[in-house]
């Protein structure tokens, strides 16, 4: 997260600063606080079960910035008379791009040399983080905050686009509001918190309770999904990334500053209430450390009701609390949360923010996976300096003007150009390799709508083969939305053919080997299961005899008609049906074990394969779910278990 102010002395504790009230003094209890809210988000982001409610240190990091910044505007104004935007924008472009370019730039190397399959994916991400629309990007692709499966090193990155945003427009908002104010900030400072409750009363309004949809389906179960402008966009996700919802902790903060000026508080009447506020500083930490280990963010496909519905305000009241007394010069406050390791932590900040989540994802290969100790250990061992190198190599020297002086000493040193040409050519190759990746569907929103699009189609794409077994590939293997004409048609039906969601995706290579053809995609739907269906059947591969095997229901509850919407599609000459059941935590899951377990009393063709039963034989992914981690034993489990249903060999 970005740390507004610059080292600066602080001053005398026996009066107000010479300058007056248009004076910011060096505030070293709030580099403090954005130690505790770093360090809080870093826990959280490597285990949620450290530390449930960790991520509220970014609504901590909404407060300080709006406090911070609406300071140094109401003095600016008090010194010049006016806003020097132009010189604002470029203090806070110098402060926050060299670090975040640094961290593009890495991220984009790493995946051209590494993990070159997801260049597209990434690609969307550092446009958007770019331009600061991160969080927009997220809202509309469905890459939502709690959405796993996915190697996601910028994800993060949503918070900094908020804060964007704000500096960009907040500068507009006060020179209109200094202008008129005459005298009245105090006046305009409680309109401004009570407009921080009014966001934090639509959010009330607008969460949507209960177990939000897996994807957004055309039709059926949408829960926690809404249309708009043609978009589909998960509403609770949207509360929590969005601009707009998450303005109440920077108006909180906005707000606060024109009643609380620190040069101004030593002046009046509460000059010798240190004590007083170390006190309700006390209750301020009290209630954050709770809140840090109790408001939990997102479980079972469920948004916890009691974030949405005021832990934000409550969140920002607490930082407030602590604002108060470490700004105010008489309390302890200040100098325990100025402590030199605290200190370190906080003029750090954004660095540890910006390079621990990316390094996180290169160590677990995709969110959501809970990081052990050690693995935190060795996060650590690379942020830290990483972090450190970025402070005084890049974002200090650029900020203090260094990097004219930095780019002489290259030009005087033919090493030095040699080094600079290969960094630019080598960021050349990653920037051409992402441009050029093909195009995919990304996020879940997109992958519901490629499903969709695939239903106006009619057959797969089929190359012709010499055997089944050679044939073996995946129609979502397509970089197309849509589902193509056929280019071959097999002269018989495959005898087996697999269609599933992310679980059955991790044992695409097992299934194949087998013989199968096999079709998967990561949220799928029973709408994108009978939509499959529809294109391979018209394609000749399903057909007289072939042997069908279904996993679907991980993201959205189903019901009968769900299923009987499937089951028509297949021909009455279809062999045998087999359908998986569920491990999952969503709360729906129960539910939808149960209608398939009773399937073949409605449909005699259909057997059960209880993955749900079996799956406790063999070691799953962290997330409890998926097969992928840890080597083909999981996969290959999960294969033996249809194959045995089958009657086919087992595969080793």
């Amino acid at each position: 997260m970005s740390n507004p102010l610059p080292p600066r002395s602080f001053p005398p504790l026996g009066g107000a600063p010479s300058t007056g009230l248009n004076r910011l003094p060096y505030l070293p209890g709030l580099d403090g606080l954005r130690a505790i809210a770093v360090v809080a988000v870093m826990i959280y982001h490597a285990n949620h079960d450290w530390l449930q409610g960790g991520y509220l240190g970014v609504e901590v990091f909404f407060v300080i910035s709006g406090y911070l910044i609406t300071l140094l505007l109401i003095g600016e104004h008090e010194r010049s008379g006016t806003l020097r935007l132009g010189q604002f924008w470029k203090r806070r472009f110098r402060r926050l791009l060299p670090a975040l370019y640094v961290l593009l730039i890495g991220v984009a190397v790493y995946v051209t040399a590494f993990y070159i399959s997801r260049r597209e994916e990434i690609r969307g991400d550092l446009a958007a983080a770019v331009t600061y629309v991160s969080n927009w990007y997220q809202i509309i692709v469905g890459q939502g905050y709690g959405a796993g499966e996915k190697f996601v090193p910028l994800r993060h990155l949503w918070s900094l686009a908020v804060e964007e945003q704000f500096y960009l427009l907040w500068p507009l908002v006060m020179l209109l509001l200094l202008r008129r104010s005459r005298g009245r900030l105090p006046a305009i400072g409680v309109r401004l918190i009570v407009a921080s409750v009014v966001v934090a009363a639509v959010v009330a309004y607008v969460y949507v309770p209960g177990a939000t949809a897996g994807t957004c389906e055309v039709e059926g179960f949408r829960n926690g999904w809404a249309t708009v402008a043609g978009k589909c966009i998960n509403v609770n996700e949207t509360l929590y990334l969005g601009s707009f919802s998450r303005a109440g902790g920077l108006l909180l903060g906005g707000g606060f500053a024109m009643l609380w000026r620190p040069a101004a508080v030593v002046r009046g009447p509460l000059r010798n209430m240190g004590g007083r506020f170390d006190v309700l500083a006390g209750f301020g930490l009290a209630l954050l450390v709770y809140l840090f280990f109790t408001m939990w963010l997102f479980d079972r496909q469920i948004y916890n009701p009691w974030l949405f519905r005021g832990g934000f305000l409550l969140t920002g009241v607490a930082t407030l609390m602590l604002i108060a007394a470490a700004t105010h010069q008489h309390s302890t406050t200040g100098k325990l949360l100025g402590n030199r390791l605290f200190l370190w932590i906080g003029t750090r900040s954004y660095g540890l923010y910006l390079f621990h989540w990316p390094i996180y994802q290169v160590i677990r290969k995709q969110a959501n996976i809970q990081l052990t100790v050690l693995e935190l250990v060795t996060a650590l061992m690379l942020t830290i300096p990483i972090t450190e190198f970025s402070y005084r190599f890049v974002e200090v020297p650029i900020r203090t003007g260094g990097l004219g002086r930095a780019a002489a000493i290259v030009r005087r040193d033919p090493r030095k150009i040699v080094a600079a040409v290969s960094v630019v050519g080598l960021v050349a190759v990653a920037t051409m390799s992402l441009y050029k990746a093909e195009a995919q569907c990304v996020g879940d929103v997109q992958q519901s709508l490629c499903e969709s699009a695939a239903a106006a189609a009619t057959v797969p794409t089929i190359e012709s083969t010499s055997s089944a077994t050679d044939a073996t590939t995946s129609v979502s293997d397509s970089s197309a939305p849509t589902i193509p004409t056929t280019t071959a048609v097999p002269a018989d039906p495959y005898p087996y053919v697999a269609i599933g969601e992310s679980v059955m995706a991790g044992a695409d290579d097992e299934l194949k080997a087998a013989g199968m053809w096999v079709d998967v995609k990561e949220s799928r739907t029973p709408e994108g299961v009978r939509t499959i269906i529809i294109g391979l059947r018209r394609g000749g591969i399903i057909g007289d005899g072939t042997d069908v095997i279904i996993q679907v229901g991980t993201n959205n509850p189903m019901d009968a008609e769900a299923i009987a919407a499937i089951m028509v599609e297949l021909p009455e000459t279809v062999g045998r049906v087999l359908f998986l059941t569920l491990r999952a935590p969503p709360a729906w899951i129960p539910a939808n074990n149960e209608l398939i377990r009773s399937l073949p009393s409605t449909y005699p063709n259909v057997t059960v394969v209880d993955w749900e039963l079996r799956s406790s034989e063999v070691e799953l992914c962290p997330d409890g779910i998926h097969l992928t981690c840890g080597g083909r034993a999981a996969a290959i489990f999960y294969t033996n278990l249809i194959l045995a249903e089958l009657g086919i060999p087992a595969i080793s």
